[in-house]
Parts: structure tokens; sequence; C-alpha cells
């Protein structure tokens, strides 16, 4: 450091006299800086999902102990989400401060000429690193970048990383769909909360926005109500579970008679939405209704259309069992749906609607009376009702529905959103009908499907699936039907993979069944369609695998070895 003295001069020589030595200090300490010439390659960018905009940059920033994080106001939660991240890798402390900042910083900011909502601008020089975006949320993808940007060994909770440098870039980036999710079924299998947040942390990774959280099936109620007890009492245990792919007319089921079940308290379910939304995801949760509703009526039979016995499903598939369209029923499920609003912030509460069987309500006097006397055609008419009812109370309390696209059978619920699963024609027929749809065709987007096919698929321990959905296939989606008009093409918000949990006795196959398929949804879902290119996103695959690694994901390598 330098040291001057100044002798009494005049206060404006003073002031010209300090910039000056200033400017001298900085640009001998630029011109000396080890990595402001250092060249780049695409080899140093291997991010996923692609960013719209990228240019390569000459120089290397530098992260070191003195490295401050400079944010806004608003931007507290993201700087030491960063400070955590760079802190991991250099083994110091990242000091967060919110003073200007000066060379050898980061500096988060809000930029409301930014224009997209989750979008955000990223620029690395060898002496700073800048990124802005007009939300919050672009600031959190923007550092997910960033994060790729960096060794995978930052991941690990004590990398030894000696010299730890980010490749200068410039780069402007936006997804191209409003809605990414994913799905995890904890109902046919139970889940920890650890392994949520891992599942959660999963999809920040991958800038999903969207995790929709199937709680209620036939296997298991896994979401505490508190004036329904019974819920979780009961209905969230079964007495065993079925052995293998059974079911078949060859193989009829055995049960491993092994008592099996679990749910989640409502401070827990607090804690899984505070968690995503630290991470700006949304969380959807599920209440299945009318069907898939076996455990609910083990709990509480007397909402079923018949006075039982009912049990908490030991098998898998679809069965006769549904709520009776009573208003005692509707009563009931309001009073659910009150508590699963208090607990998720979530504008849409999904409701299921699929694969409900109609022998009950063909053979009940009230359903067929009810159907008569609504003037309903007959019992599609009466799931049409059934939903609407359903919808009508969600609206009032400021929520709207969404349902997989069995509901269009028999009309479409006035406000309702349609996931399709059954294909596309669900998605197209509600995009004409200008519902907001969001796209899950099982052929692209079912990941209990197995992703390895032909003769390896049979050697697979970790898939129960005799469908096949490979990675290569999940990567060539188009969640946009060409079928559409431009007009029509806009109430398609995005697309989601699904998780099946049959099949998944445990976390572990879990994610071997989702990696590295999301990976490519989140591709599909937020790069632009004219940058998709397989060979090049199979290439920057081999560089996200060690981020698998050093995050100690179990996923399938022979889906990415070249």
């Amino acid at each position: 450091m330098l040291l001057f003295r100044l002798s009494e001069p005049k206060p404006a020589a003073a002031i010209k006299l300090l910039v000056l030595l200033a400017a001298c200090a900085l640009l001998v300490s630029c011109s000396s800086h080890p990595y402001r010439n250092v060249s780049n390659s695409p080899d140093d960018y291997h991010i996923i999902p692609q960013p719209n905009q990228l240019a390569i940059l000459k120089g290397r920033f530098l992260v070191n102990p003195e490295t401050k994080i400079i944010y806004e106001t608003g931007l507290a939660q993201e700087a030491k989400y960063l400070a955590n991240l760079l802190g991991k890798g250099e083994g110091a402390s990242i000091i967060v401060d919110e003073r200007n900042a000066s060379s050898g910083d980061i500096s988060l900011t809000l930029d409301s000429t930014i224009q997209a909502e989750e979008g955000y601008e990223l620029n690395v020089e060898f002496d700073g690193i800048h990124l802005s975006a007009k939300t919050a949320k672009g600031i959190f993808y923007g550092i997910q970048t960033l994060r790729q940007l960096l060794p995978a060994s930052i991941e690990k909770s004590m990398a030894a990383t000696d010299t730890l440098t980010i490749p200068a870039v410039r780069i402007t980036d936006q997804p191209r769909y409003a809605y990414r999710g994913m799905h995890l079924d904890v109902a046919r299998h139970f889940f920890s909360i650890d392994e949520v947040k891992k599942y959660i942390d999963l999809l920040a990774m991958h800038k999903m926005n969207t995790f929709h959280w199937h709680l209620t099936e036939d296997q298991g109620w896994r979401i505490q109500i508190k004036k329904y007890p019974k819920l979780t009492e009961v209905g969230a245990f079964r007495k065993g579970t079925a052995i293998g792919l059974a079911g078949t007319r060859d193989a009829p089921y055995t049960y491993d008679n092994v008592p099996y079940g679990g749910f989640y308290t409502q401070d827990e379910i607090r804690d899984v939405v505070a968690y995503a939304g630290a991470r700006h995801i949304t969380v959807i949760p599920e209440i299945e209704l009318p069907g898939h509703s076996s455990a609910a009526l083990a709990a509480y039979p007397q909402f079923g259309n018949h006075s039982g016995p009912y049990e908490v499903a030991r098998r898998w598939g679809v069965f006769e069992e549904t709520f009776a369209p009573t208003e005692e029923t509707f009563a009931f499920l309001e009073d659910v749906l009150k508590e699963v609003m208090e607990l998720f912030p979530s504008t849409l509460i999904h409701i299921g609607g699929d694969e409900v069987l109609k022998k009950e309500w063909k053979e009940s006097a009230y359903a067929q009376a009810l159907i008569e006397k609504e003037g309903l055609k007959d019992e599609d008419g009466l799931q049409s009702y059934f939903i609407r009812r359903i919808e009508a109370f969600l609206n009032t309390n400021g929520r709207s529905i969404i349902g997989w696209d069995e509901i269009l059978e028999g009309g479409l619920a006035p406000n309702a959103t349609v996931m399709s699963w059954r294909g596309v024609e669900g998605g197209i027929a509600a995009a004409k009908q200008q519902h907001n749809v969001i796209m899950t065709p099982g052929a692209y987007c079912y990941f209990d499907y197995n992703q390895i096919g032909g003769e390896a698929q049979k050697k697979d321990p970790l898939n129960g699936s005799n469908r096949v959905t490979t990675l290569e296939k999940v990567y060539s989606y188009e969640p946009t039907p060409a079928e559409l008009t431009p007009e029509q093409t806009k109430y398609i918000l995005g697309a989601q993979g699904n998780v099946w949990t049959e099949y998944m006795p445990n976390f572990e196959v879990v994610e071997y069944n989702v990696l590295p398929r999301m990976t490519a949804l989140s591709e599909v879902v937020w790069s632009a369609k004219k940058d998709r290119d397989w060979e090049k996103f199979h290439g920057r695959l081999q560089h996200m695998s060690r981020r698998y690694d050093a995050l100690r994901y179990t996923y399938a390598k022979q889906c990415i070895v070249q």
C-alpha cells in the first residue's frame, strides 16, 4: 500500500490528486491481476438448462476469503444462499454486506428494465461479478447458473479447493415456460421430511419452480387434518404391501403382511413449504377426490357409497371406492380443504379427479336421484358436478383447482387447470376451451417408466415398470402441441415430470428414476426450442453427473456414459 501526505493543497487540487492516485492504484492492480487475461473455452460453460444467450469472455474471477456479496434490500435470502454455496467451496465464510460494491465483489441487484419476471443477467469479469434480475426469483436462478460455473467439488460439505475461480461470461437468460414442475407420490411409499427437502433441492438446482406433492391415495393418507384425526390414525397405515409386479393373470397378488405407513404433521408441512419457498418453489398439494379414496374411507366410512368395510389398500391399481356425492361428504371435504389452504399458500390446489370408476354411483340410489334432480346426463355428469362443487368452494376462498385430464369428462369446471397425462389430447381439448394446461403425458413425462429399454431393462434392479421412457425421449418432448393456434398456445403453461412410487420403496430408487431425466426435462421447459440439441446436451450432462456424484445422488449412469 502506498501512503501520500499532502501539504496544505487547495481543496479542489487535493480531490483531483486523490482521484488520480486512486485511478493509478486501480490501474496497477488490474494490470497485474493474475486471471485478467486467461482465455476460456466452451468447455468451461457446461450449463443445464442451456441459457438463452451466452458470450464467452477473457479472464476469471477469483473467489477468496475477502470476497463480499453485496445485495440490495429484498435479496438477503438469496445472498445468504450464495454465501453458503461459496463458503462450502472456499472453506471460509463469505461476508454478506449491503454497502456499495467494489472491485473483487459479487453484487446482486434488482433491475426493473429486465422484462421477464424470472429472467436474469449475469456478468462475470476478472474483477467482479454482477447479477441482476427483475425479481428475487430471477436472482435465484442466476445463482444456479453461477453455481454450474463452479467446480462440482463445491457441492461437498468439506471441499478441498485451493484456488476457486469462475470463468468470465455474459449471460442473458429467461425461461420458456412459466410452469416447470416435478411431482412426487408419497402415498404409495412414504419419504421423510429430509428426503422431501433433498428432492426440492434437486428442483432448485434445475430451475424448476413447482413441486406437486401427491399426499393422498388408496394406499395411504399422508397429511394431518386436525378436525379428522382418523385420517392419519387409520388412513396413514396399511396392513401390508403387494410384492413385485403382481396382479396379472399369471401372477396373482401376494403380500408381505408388514404394516407400513407414515404421515406429515402440520408443522412438518409448514417446514417443507417454507423450505421450498426460500428456493422460489411453489408447493401444490394434491388431495384425491372423488376416487382414489380408500384410505380416507377406511378412516371415515360414512362418506362412502355403502357402509363398508373399507381398508387402506395393500395393492396398486384402480379401485371402485369413491366418495358419495352427499352433502355430508362435501362438508367433510370442505373441512379438509380449509386446513390444506391454511398450510399451502399456492393459488392452485390439486384435486385429482382421475380414474374414477362409476360402479358405486350406478348402484347408489342417492347418486341416481341426484343425477335426476340436477338434470345430469349420466355418471360422467355427476363427476363434473362433484368437481364443480369443490371448485366453487375453493374459488370462494381465493383458490383454483387443478386436476388430471379426466376432469374434462362430463364438462370442465369453469376455472379449472387441466393436467394432461393420458397423452396430449386432454391438453389440446382444454386449451381449445381456453383453460390453462400443464402437459405431463406418460410417454414423455412419467419417470416411473423404465429409462433403459431393450435387454438391459430386464437387468435393471431399480425399476419395476415394463414401460419405457428414455432420457433422449424426454429431451425430445415438445410441450406445445402443433395442433393449437398461436392464440391457443398461450394456455400451455408448461410441463411436469411425474414420479409414481408403487415400485420405489426407498428414496434412493426415486433419485435413480428421476436422474438424469429431470435434467433433460429442465432444459425442455427452460431453454429456447431452437437451441435444443441432443448431442450437445448429452455432452454437458457428462459434467452435470459430477455434480450428482458430489451431492451423493443415485442416478442412472448408463444413460449418461457415452
